[in-house]
């Protein structure tokens, strides 16, 4: 009874940071799905999502959540942008052609970030992202159901977007631009997953290549392209952090927790 009374606290957990994972592999699932691309810059873009909120936050004195209603048009444009007059044309050379892009526009971000914010640690600290509840055995973060909520959110967007792009495929709707607009979403999602993991975590301008192999992991693990699959193999990822450090030590846990 010990034994369950101990792990309700880290499957709780699990599950809750498993849905920051499939928020920032959303993105990366619907460009993957729709445009039958691998974005290898997609962290480092969940990063730019990271450092506007601390600019909205530290510069504006906006929540960073509420910093959204700004962060998510802005790099809605940008992916629509990139994706428009950057991969689009890169594409119909060749595959690798739009990976070569993608590093690019990673190498140009991180040395962006390093140069405008420098090489220490930044994080969202407000005063909800360090508040804890408590449910009888059960000691979560509060920021870990935020994430979670955030998630379920992004889904039920995403999935009710793939069906209206599979209606307009059939409509005939100019391809390149579906293209754009389905980058211009995950630019948005990106925007989201940045400023909560923020939240959650610290970052720095090297930590998108953390989360870009974490939302592989669980877009591999969740089915490529498939939005719920991408929730579930978040789900699965988180737990499987959690309990590995519950059984095996913090040595399991991911050096991507805020210190």
């Amino acid at each position: 009874m010990n034994l369950l009374s101990d792990l309700a606290t880290p499957i709780v957990m699990g599950i809750l940071l498993g849905g920051l994972y499939a928020v920032i592999a959303l993105g990366l699932s619907l460009v993957f799905g729709v445009v039958k691309e691998i974005n290898i810059a997609h962290g480092d873009l969940v990063i730019l999502g990271s450092y506007f909120g601390y600019v909205a936050m530290t510069v504006l004195g906006i929540d960073p959540i509420l910093s959204l209603l700004i962060g998510m048009p802005l790099l809605f444009g940008i992916g629509f942008a990139i994706q428009k007059y950057l991969l689009n044309r890169a594409f119909k050379i060749s595959m690798n052609a739009t990976l070569i892009v993608a590093f690019g526009i990673s190498i140009i971000l991180q040395n962006t970030y390093q140069r405008i914010w420098g090489s220490y640690a930044r994080g969202l600290p407000t005063s909800y992202a360090i508040e804890s509840l408590s449910v009888g055995p059960i000691h979560i973060p509060l920021v870990y159901l935020l994430d979670f909520f955030a998630a379920i959110v992004v889904m039920v967007f995403l999935h009710l977007f793939a069906q209206d792009r599979k209606t307009a495929h059939l409509m005939g709707i100019n391809t390149d631009r579906v293209y754009a607009f389905t980058f211009a979403i995950a630019m948005a999602m990106a925007a989201i997953a940045g400023v909560f993991m923020g939240l959650t975590f610290s970052f720095t301008p090297i930590s998108g290549m953390s989360f870009l192999i974490i939302a592989l992991g669980v877009v591999v693990l969740g089915g490529m392209g498939s939005i719920v699959g991408t929730f579930v193999g978040g789900v699965a990822f988180g737990l499987a952090q959690t309990l590995g450090g519950y059984f095996f030590g913090d040595e399991v846990y991911l050096a991507v927790r805020r210190t």
